[in-house]
């Protein structure tokens, strides 16, 4: 009997035993090992079956934390790589337009910002445009990463660069204010304005700025919204330069989207008008035909000149309308032209052409269109085109030109002698006529070594095959040295201002002298 109640006393306390190490597995210490008797009975075998699951759960328990570990590790860099590509620029590098606005967040809201507070420096490139589309994509990202480079190296290691998207950068100033980003500014132009080589390329590099400075707790949009907004007011006065942020600049800006939006309206309702300034042939004192420019009948402000909307036009996309309107409405003046009166053979009619329409694939197409339409010859038609352009042209232009020419259309290079004049420039140039800038004629009468370097000019010209057109001639002797120095055509106010359409039709047929319209105040 008391052999019966040990037995059971000890079966018992097993029992207690298992359930104890059952719990302790339960909860998660899956080490834990539970004592097997000599008995060998159920109780043992059931306890050696808990044992082995415990081992296998251990097993599973220390391979999932260990992938579980691998996986944290992973998703840590996963991590660590989202925040770098959203903090930084994938091209360049350089910060991001977010990490920047966070950073200028915190340097605003400091209280320990120093002297002069906290500023921003926005940074864009001029005519960056133009190097993308004429030499590609590629030499324009190789300009992108010398741009970054080269701000990297004039900033203090407090200040960072930014690229904000596209041609923009911006550089935060975190302690010193206005002066401190003055300095980084105009050493930052400095560093870009020097020409670099992007493989055989020798290419310019410059910039316009504009600062902003922040008081504590200014909202960081702010603070970049007024930087952009001083950077544009900058291109807007010459490009080039640095400007400070003042809020008079944001009447401008509303002033300038109004100024597009009249623009646009312009187009639509028949705003615009090609006016005709005279050339005349210096041999024989005749019209050989006239440049059109570009007039808007503004319905409040009166008669504008380009230079009151073309700004405007490039900077809402609209060069390229109105390109196309003023080659529509100067071939059709032609038209009438021709059909009404009786044209001298050496008769053209020239039209700048900008950067933005020379590189539409589709202008040759255009123009070829408009002189069917009208029956008008090709070589009624001058098209100028710059010299800087010609420079950088690229396939497309290269193209458009091969084009304009098989159609018949000559160009000519507008201001000839401000920029890249040379006599292996000149003779890989498609080009039938040079333009001399008139800020080259302008002192030929008072200036002793202008009428040399005119005339140096003038043989450059017509040693690469090409005729001479002097612009900006006001004064009766200009227009006498030019002719003694062999140049063929000229224009100024002079001869005539340039005139609406019907005025120019009464010198063709005559009926008005050719210096009729000179002083006319109405003919801007």
């Amino acid at each position: 009997m008391a052999d019966d109640r040990r037995a059971e006393d000890e079966g018992n306390g097993r029992l207690d035993e298992l359930v104890e190490g059952i719990v302790r597995i339960s909860a998660g210490d899956f080490a834990a090992r539970l004592p097997i008797s000599e008995a060998r009975d159920e109780i043992d075998a059931l306890t050696a079956g808990i044992n082995l699951l415990a081992e296998e759960i251990e097993s599973l328990y220390s391979d999932m934390e260990s992938r579980v570990a691998e996986r944290t590790i992973e998703l840590q860099r996963a991590r660590m790589e989202l925040q770098r590509l959203v903090d930084t620029d994938d091209l360049t590098g350089l910060a991001s337009r977010r990490l920047l606005l966070e950073r200028a967040g915190e340097a605003l809201h400091s209280p320990d910002r120093g002297d002069g507070g906290t500023a921003l420096v926005v940074l864009d490139l001029d005519d960056f445009r133009l190097i993308n589309d004429s030499l590609g994509h590629s030499v324009g990202d190789a300009v992108l990463l010398h741009v970054a480079s080269r701000l990297r190296g004039i900033v203090r290691p407090d200040q960072l660069v930014a690229r904000l998207g596209g041609d923009e950068f911006a550089i935060l100033v975190p302690t010193g204010g206005v002066e401190a980003a003055l300095a980084v500014a105009h050493r930052a132009l400095d560093v870009l304005g020097e020409r670099v080589m992007i493989g055989p390329l020798n290419v310019g590099v410059d910039a316009t700025a504009g600062v902003r400075a922040g008081e504590h707790g200014t909202p960081v949009e702010d603070l970049l919204r007024d930087a952009d907004t001083a950077m544009n007011q900058a291109k807007t006065d010459g490009k080039g330069r640095v400007s400070i942020f003042t809020p008079a600049m944001h009447q401008d800006a509303r002033d300038r989207v109004q100024l597009i939006s009249e623009l646009r309206r312009a187009l639509e309702t028949d705003q615009l008008e090609a006016f005709y300034q005279p050339i005349v042939d210096l041999r024989t004192d005749s019209v050989a035909g006239a440049e059109a420019l570009v007039r808007w009948r503004h319905p409040e402000r009166g008669l504008l000149l380009p230079a009151a909307f073309l700004d405007a036009a490039e900077e809402g996309g609209l060069m390229v309308e109105i390109g196309r309107w003023m080659l529509s409405s100067v071939i059709g003046q032609i038209g009438r032209w021709t059909r009404e009166l009786t044209l001298s053979d050496c008769f053209r009619v020239h039209v700048n052409i900008s950067p933005s329409e020379l590189r539409h694939g589709d202008l040759a197409e255009y123009a070829t269109g408009l002189l069917r339409d009208e029956g008008v010859a090709g070589r009624r038609l001058t098209l100028e085109i710059t010299e800087s352009l010609l420079v950088t042209r690229g396939d497309v232009v290269d193209r458009n030109m091969a084009a304009l020419r098989d159609i018949g259309i000559p160009l000519e290079i507008d201001d000839f002698g401000t920029g890249y004049s040379s006599i292996s420039y000149l003779q890989s140039l498609p080009a039938e006529n040079a333009k001399i800038d008139q800020s080259l004629t302008s002192g030929l009468l008072v200036q002793g070594k202008q009428r040399q370097f005119v005339g140096a000019i003038l043989d450059l010209i017509h040693t690469a095959g090409m005729g001479a057109v002097a612009e900006g001639v006001e004064e009766r002797g200009q227009a006498d040295v030019l002719r003694s120095l062999n140049c063929e055509y000229a224009q100024g106010y002079y001869f005539s201002r340039p005139v609406p359409a019907e005025i120019m039709r009464e010198y063709l047929s005559g009926a008005r002298p050719l210096a009729a319209a000179a002083d006319d105040a109405r003919w801007a």
